[in-house]
């Protein structure tokens, strides 16, 4: 991880970076600025003819080769990502990107079929980033002009951690000076027990001596960043030294590993202080927000504990620090906001805490067979959550497989990867229901499958909508391109529903409890739950009719969806033959002739790619696996909450089951949003709702047919009627190209009712 270095070093390239930005005829004439800066390699997509191009949210989803390095009518500032312009009838959509990988990434968040991504499968320079971002992955060695320490933050960190670290390193202050040899590292203690109490705006530093070789290189720095001990400080010449700055011998000192307290230290003091500071490093950590205070324990633990006590110096930054110090720590704020955007090898810092979640759900589901240490509940509330970071883990498998490849890998990867979260769960709970005879699991996947499309249809794209025009006041998108968005999933829903809506005109009337007046035996008789006859049990017309309509449906719709596929990868392959330029050709905006093609793209330019293709395939067989097993325990443990919940097993399913596996989609949303970009926002919902379509169901019905296990293609009405209003009423928001806050929550709120329908609804009759 790259570090962030000193103040001086910061504003020098800031100095250098703002010269190479100046303006995009830079970018063009002079190859050294090009080259020396990591934003050279650049995507550009042209759509439409070649006019002049004026500002516009809107996005379309054709692409056809046109490198454009300058946009007329003035300089457009470079940020990567997607910009779309227009000019009367005329539609351009330009995508930048800072490498190839990251150039076929974001292609692929607009072509049919494949999910969206928004993070990074590339790792991005440090040194391009903003100061926000770069101080995230700072390593708290250097200083900087301070604010003010008085933060709710620092309060909290002195409530949750100060205290109590503070306390363990007086009783080891006590304890050494007991030793009698360890005196001086009783000191160190006292020093550090008052640092951590309150560690802001002061400083940890090593002697003058020991960095003399630094002050002469950087005369004129405030602080300076940690360097490697060397054991002689070499001569220099005269005249390679700043006149100030004096010529020292360091003070010979006792090895440290010769000294006999040291081992006294090591052995009484040390362990002590680790596990105090290992447990203030795992408890800030998995906080995240605190993760400077786990940066801090960290460093001290590593470095600080190890040193020589004389070597330790803290002092309060009342003032910057002259080249005499080498700063070992210096930290102004425990807590930080922005740490959500922090990764780990490419990984968001929530889905690395996730993961020992999912072991230990594993380990105590497997294990407590009986339930003797943990409920069943507890169990079945960890493997939902478990769910969360094994979907964040196969979508960034599926981005970084696709990135790499060409178009036709890509699709097949999205196609089979993308439905595994849905898909495990779906099997093993109608697995399960025919294993206990009952129909009850196989109606809680059909309220799975239903939830889901009301989360993508409204949900998704109705909290885009509202944080997106929090930040944007209003947003635009291609109308055209959403409304056809939209019909093809019209024709999904009305496939997917049109044998319900058969045995609904064929079916017969079944009523239950009909009973008549004792007085009136002439009488109208009072009929209970009447209902038409849906199940396979109505042979006559499920055999004849249904069932050979449902398995025409489960051929149609991935036929649909398989040519949606060969429109892009096949017959219409040259609208999206994307090339980048190569960084030398650049005087008139072209691509360069012969410019490396997107298909196969594995990187170039010093590309480092977070993960391989065999990493990230090794990475989706595994969290398919994991995913899997906590399906198996989401549905072994669910039938004590559907046997003694208050509510609906209806709203269980079209809630917890239906959205928490959505829920990095949901975020990639949001942040697409954000960034106004609000067509991709509106895309992320749909693509999930046709996959679910076009995709998942079909795929039940073929296991269905190998494996008899009870799956019949017919919902409720609650089901049917809920589906097709959201649908219209998605058609009639998406109709002007248009979308702001209150559009979003008219979405959202249809969303709540269709819930509170769900919520009050009776139970399933088989459950």
């Amino acid at each position: 991880m790259s570090h962030i270095k000193a103040p001086f070093v910061d504003t020098e390239r800031r100095r250098r970076r703002s010269t190479a930005e100046s303006s995009d005829t830079q970018w063009d004439h002079d190859p050294r600025v090009y080259r020396r800066t990591s934003q050279c390699d650049r995507l550009c997509v042209d759509i439409g003819s070649h006019v002049a191009e004026t500002p516009s949210p809107d996005v379309s989803h054709q692409y056809t080769p046109k490198c454009l390095s300058a946009h007329k009518g003035g300089t457009t500032p470079f940020h990567y990502g997607e910009e779309v312009w227009q000019d009367g009838s005329s539609l351009k959509t330009t995508i930048r990107a800072e490498n190839e990988v990251e150039a076929n990434k974001l292609a692929n968040n607009y072509r049919f079929g494949f999910r969206k991504w928004k993070s990074h499968v590339t790792e991005r320079p440090i040194e391009d980033r903003s100061d926000i971002v770069r101080e995230l992955y700072s390593e708290l060695n250097f200083v900087r002009p301070q604010g003010s320490l008085i933060t709710c933050g620092n309060i909290a960190y002195l409530i949750l951690f100060g205290w109590w670290i503070s306390l363990a390193y007086l009783l080891v202050c006590v304890l050494m000076f007991l030793t009698i040899i360890g005196v001086p590292y009783g000191k160190l203690c006292w020093q550090l027990s008052c640092y951590f109490l309150w560690p802001f705006g002061k400083s940890i530093l090593k002697p003058r001596s020991l960095v003399r070789r630094c002050c002469v290189k950087f005369p004129h720095c405030e602080a300076i960043p940690e360097e490697s001990d060397s054991k002689e400080v070499k001569e220099s010449t005269p005249l390679l030294m700043p006149p100030s700055v004096p010529i020292e011998v360091p003070p010979q000192r006792t090895r440290y590993w010769c000294r006999v307290s040291t081992y006294v230290w090591l052995l009484l003091g040390y362990p002590l202080l680790g596990l105090i500071h290992s447990l203030a490093c795992f408890l800030s950590w998995i906080l995240v927000f605190t993760i400077p205070v786990a940066k801090m324990n960290a460093r001290t633990l590593a470095i600080i504990l190890l040193m020589p006590p004389e070597d330790v110096h803290i002092h309060r930054l009342k003032k910057a620090q002259g080249c005499e110090s080498q700063v070992l720590l210096c930290c102004y704020h425990a807590f930080n906001w922005y740490y959500y955007k922090y990764t780990m090898d490419g990984i968001n810092v929530f889905a690395v805490n996730l993961l020992p979640l999912v072991i230990t759900t594993l380990v105590v589901g497997y294990v407590d067979t009986e339930n003797q240490f943990v409920s069943s509940e507890a169990k079945f509330t960890a493997a939902v959550s478990s769910i969360i970071p094994l979907s964040y883990y196969i979508g960034m498998g599926i981005a970084s497989i696709s990135a790499q490849s060409n178009f036709a890998v890509g699709a097949v990867v999205n196609a089979t990867f993308g439905s595994i979260t849905e898909m495990t769960f779906y099997i093993t709970a109608l697995l399960r229901g025919h294993q206990a005879g009952t129909k009850c699991y196989e109606e809680i996947v059909k309220a799975a499958l239903t939830g889901t499309l009301l989360g993508c249809i409204l949900f998704i794209p109705g909290i885009s909508m509202i944080i997106g025009g929090f930040k944007h006041r209003e947003q635009r998108f291609n109308s055209r391109s959403a409304g056809v968005s939209s019909a093809l999933l019209f024709i999904s829903i009305g496939g997917v529903f049109a044998p319900t809506l058969f045995s609904k005109a064929y079916g017969s009337l079944v009523c239950a409890g009909c009973t008549s007046s004792p007085a009136n035996t002439s009488g109208p008789f009072t009929c209970k739950d009447c209902h038409y006859d849906m199940s396979g049990s109505n042979e006559p017309l499920y055999l004849r009719h249904i069932e050979p309509l449902v398995y025409t449906i489960s051929v149609l719709l991935p036929s649909a969806y398989l040519i949606g596929l060969i429109f892009t990868l096949k017959t219409h392959s040259h609208i999206y033959d994307i090339q980048v330029s190569d960084g030398h050709d650049h005087h008139q905006g072209q691509c360069p002739p012969g410019g490396a093609n997107m298909a196969g793209a594995s990187g170039g330019h010093g590309t480092v790619v977070h993960w391989s293709r065999l990493r990230a395939l090794s990475v989706l067989i595994m969290a398919t696996l994991l995913m899997a097993a906590c399906a198996d325990l989401t549905t072994e443990h669910i039938k004590p909450i559907l046997d003694h919940s208050a509510i609906s097993q209806y709203f269980i399913g079209v809630t917890v089951l239906a959205m928490v596996p959505e829920i990095p989609e949901i975020f990639n949303g949001i942040q697409f949003a954000l960034q106004n970009n609000i067509s991709l926002s509106l895309e992320v919902g749909n693509c999930i709702a046709v996959q679910v379509c076009m995709i998942q169901i079909p795929l039940l019905i073929l296991f269905n047919t190998f494996y008899d296990v009870g799956f019949v293609l017919l919902f409720s009405d609650l089901h049917l009627w809920a589906s097709i209003f959201s649908v219209i009423v998605v058609n009639y928001i998406f109709m002007d190209g248009k979308s702001d806050y209150f559009q979003g929550t008219a979405l959202v709120v249809v969303y709540l009712i269709l819930l509170a329908l769900y919520f009050f609804a009776p139970s399933p009759p088989a459950c």
